[in-house]
């Protein structure tokens, strides 16, 4: 920042000194022309080596590092935009390259897909008959066994008519004087055990 403040610092002096030298001529411009004059003409060519002498000077002191900085903040911009376009030429390939083997790999994800999915039904349809299998055997063991408990159950009932039968005929037959004839003839197996 100094050095720029340092740089019109010198430009305006340097104007300031020209301003000098050229008012002398503008304020003789009533007076002959002393510039048609040898010594005139000889001031004027002194005048300008002084202002390209100071013009020269200005842009070899203050333009060469400005112009170099430029240049040099130029060619890194360059430098880097040329890193940039390698690695974006490098990215572009890397896709284009990926994009080449995403057929392949689209392929070969719907192969694996089918040969899953076949894999998979099969899988399934042995399940499904394992699990046929299973209620069919759990069903026939059902029904056997509400036929066992049919049977045991029926069973169940005529023994229970059949006893039910038998005492009802036995009532029946019965009467005092058979109890008493069925009651020696206990009494008399029991005496013939006991000897």
């Amino acid at each position: 920042m100094s050095s720029i403040r340092a740089h019109w610092q010198r430009c305006l002096f340097c104007l300031l000194v020209q301003a000098c030298m050229v008012l002398p001529v503008m304020a003789q411009a009533e007076a002959p022309s002393p510039a048609d004059s040898p010594t005139g003409f000889v001031f004027r060519w002194i005048n300008l080596a002084l202002l390209v002498g100071a013009f020269i000077w200005v842009i070899g002191k203050f333009g060469g590092p400005f112009f170099r900085g430029t240049a040099r903040s130029i060619q890194d911009a360059i430098h880097g935009a040329a890193a940039g376009r390698a690695a974006a030429e490098q990215e572009l390939s890397e896709a284009t390259r990926q994009l080449a083997s995403l057929d392949a790999e689209v392929q070969e994800l719907r192969r694996a897909a089918t040969r899953e999915s076949a894999s998979e039904a099969e899988r399934l349809r042995a399940l499904a008959k394992s699990e046929t299998e299973k209620i069919a055997k759990a069903a026939v063991g059902e029904i056997e066994a509400a036929e066992r408990a049919a049977r045991q159950q029926l069973q169940g009932l005529a023994a229970r008519a059949a006893t039910d039968r038998a005492a009802a005929l036995v009532r029946e037959r019965m009467n005092d004087q058979g109890e008493r004839s069925l009651f020696g003839a206990f009494l008399g197996e029991l005496e013939r055990s006991a000897q």
